[in-house]
């Protein structure tokens, strides 16, 4: 079993303190669900987990397996096992998706890909999530719709099996169907040797994606942990009533 564990996680972005202090396990096997308002760190999390350059740690540990991450540039954090399907997936003209694909594959197992397997496999996952047949050919993003490039980020977590997933707001651009498909296929995925940091705004993906942790996150801290039943509060009032449960002024996340 793996095991990605941030303690007392700090992070700033240009002199500017975004995570105040993040404390998050998360074991392979689970979904982890965090939730929050706009501007609460959340995706600066992911980011800073995966070794973005612009978010510097300033306090805290991570680890995955006992490795430290805070040591490892970005390819390494991926060689070690973690993967970051992003919120807004960038273009990258002239390089088409199998190409892409082989390369990340080869760079992470540390080994040659045999290109008949390679392809058998990609064909496979493409037609799982539904995919145009002419995929591999396309160049990566370029001219893909919103909820294109978010299953695009799926057909690579499929394709490369990390320990690990951040899922950065996956259900961002995506219709009622290619929602159930890309939740299906991701939990799927969960089984003893992978888990999943799910990030999101809206009950619907975990509709699809059922997690077994939820936490909220305000101000750069998450306050509160717990079920499925917090989704459903949620759902019901927002998060306004955080503010009276925990004395948190959600206009500025200062506890009262």
């Amino acid at each position: 079993m793996a095991k990605l564990e941030v303690k007392d996680l700090h992070v700033e972005i240009e002199g500017k303190e975004i995570l105040k202090g993040v404390n998050l396990v998360v074991n392979s096997g689970e979904v982890h669900a965090i939730m929050g308002p706009n501007g609460t760190g959340k995706s600066t999390l992911a980011s800073a987990l995966m070794g973005h350059p612009k978010y510097q740690v300033t306090k805290g540990e991570a680890y995955l397996d006992h490795m430290n991450l805070l040591d490892l540039e970005v390819d390494e954090r991926a060689r070690a096992g973690l993967f970051l399907a992003m919120q807004y997936p960038a273009e990258v003209p002239g390089v088409t998706n199998s190409d892409f694909m082989r390369s990340a594959l080869k760079a992470t197992k540390k080994k040659d890909i045999n290109v008949i397997e390679f392809a058998m496999q990609y064909e496979k996952v493409v037609q799982e999530l539904k995919m145009r047949e002419d995929l591999a050919h396309r160049y990566l993003n370029e001219g893909f719709s919103g909820g294109e490039r978010k299953r695009n980020e799926i057909l690579q977590l499929k394709v490369l099996r990390p320990k690990f997933a951040i899922l950065d707001e996956i259900d961002s651009g995506l219709d009622i169907d290619a929602l159930k498909v890309v939740g299906e296929n991701v939990s799927d995925l969960v089984d003893d040797e992978f888990g999943c940091i799910l990030i999101t705004h809206y009950q619907r993906i975990l509709d699809h994606i059922k997690p077994d942790f939820v936490h909220i996150m305000i101000d750069g801290k998450i306050v509160m942990s717990g079920g499925r039943e917090l989704i459903e509060k949620i759902d019901q009032s927002g998060y306004e009533w955080i503010e009276d449960e925990l004395g948190i002024d959600l206009e500025d996340g200062e506890t009262t």
